[in-house]
């Protein structure tokens, strides 16, 4: 066991998807080979606290440890990786010798720019983007900014910010259109997502998502298939197969993601002509780099009838549950889960290497 790599699998977190991150590092834990790595679960629980938790935490949903099971964590940041540092009762802290982290965290408060800013003070390399790219890709109208600025396709919007005079929904649809997505700027898994109609649902559809984020998003409903492409790589990133989400419901909600196996289904690869499916794995690779995406992200897209293409958002720590694309869409190019976690960890490897050169370089 010398030779393996020791991992530290972050999940759980503040944000409306805690179950889901539980599920996504279940999945993780599993496919790590123990011959090439050690792990050690590092679980955020709903208050906040950080501790090491016990291999058959995952599958216990995230329930024992509420009540303050597992040893609490302490951190010092440095050079060589800082250190993360057990504390169990009055016993001195010892340190775990991490050589690298892999956040398993979904929306805010872990998919943001917040823990990557903080691993990277530790001084841990980390897998996916890093903390600019993290940040931007959260916040939809900045990624949606950037693309368009790039010449990029995106869907059209407007945003409302808390405290503003609200936008009536005649003045909106004479500019997007009469059926409307309604959104809070800063979330992910159609968390707080609205499909709005007509005037009398619009206003509750924006409290709805004020609930969740001070920015609202009103995007235009665009009438097309979901495809949906997987990137990896850092300077050099590639892209999956693309695949397609065909769902029963509404539009691709939370339950229909996560919860109902009725509702939706995945197609890996998406039955789209060559040319179509070309098209959106070169624009999902341009806009993981004009957002400043390295590692990987799932890049989710509108295809019409017709064949116009839509860049819909940038998912930076995509799902890693049985239910999930980033994987599937990997696993149908050639790149079996195992295969696809071990370049993960490369990548991060490779990039902390990259930045602390070019840090030695300027000093």
């Amino acid at each position: 066991m010398t030779n393996t790599l020791h991992v530290g699998l972050i999940y759980g977190g503040l944000s409306s998807e805690h179950e889901v991150s539980i599920r996504s590092a279940r999945n993780v834990h599993a496919a790590l080979d123990p011959s090439t790595y050690r792990v050690t679960l590092l679980y955020i629980d709903r208050k906040g606290d950080w501790r090491v938790v016990p291999a058959d935490h995952l599958a216990s949903d995230g329930g024992r440890a509420e009540g303050g099971e597992g040893e609490r964590l302490l951190f010092a940041p440095g050079q060589n990786g800082g250190a993360v540092l057990t504390r169990q009762g009055d016993t001195a802290p010892e340190p775990l010798g991490l050589d690298v982290a892999f956040p398993v965290l979904h929306g805010q408060n872990g998919e943001d720019g917040r823990v990557q800013g903080f691993l990277q003070t530790l001084g841990l390399p980390y897998v996916g983007p890093d903390v600019l790219g993290s940040a931007v890709c959260m916040d939809k109208e900045v990624a949606k900014r950037l693309l368009r600025d790039a010449g990029l396709p995106i869907v059209p919007f407007r945003v409302v910010r808390r405290g503003e005079p609200r936008p009536t929904y005649a003045g909106v649809s004479d500019a997007l259109g009469s059926v409307l997505f309604v959104k809070p700027a800063n979330s992910g898994s159609s968390v707080g997502t609205t499909k709005v109609e007509d005037a009398s649902s619009f206003p509750d559809a924006v409290d709805t998502a004020l609930r969740y984020d001070h920015k609202v998003l009103i995007e235009t409903a665009v009438r097309g298939r979901e495809i949906e492409c997987a990137v990896l790589g850092n300077e050099t990133p590639r892209a999956s197969v693309p695949g397609e989400i065909v769902s029963t419901a509404q539009f691709y909600t939370y339950e229909a993601k996560y919860l109902d196996a009725d509702a939706s289904r995945m197609v890996v690869p998406a039955d789209l002509p060559e040319a179509v499916a070309d098209r959106v794995r070169d624009l999902a690779v341009e806009a993981c780099r004009v957002l400043g995406c390295e590692g990987m992200a799932r890049v989710d897209f509108f295809v019409s009838h017709d064949g116009d293409i839509s860049i819909n958002e940038v998912n930076t720590i995509p799902g890693f549950t049985e239910r999930s694309m980033y994987p599937v869409m990997w696993q149908e190019t050639g790149l079996p889960y195992p295969a696809l976690l071990d370049a993960l960890i490369r990548l991060a490897l490779d990039r902390h290497a990259r930045d602390a050169g070019l840090r030695t370089t300027r000093t």
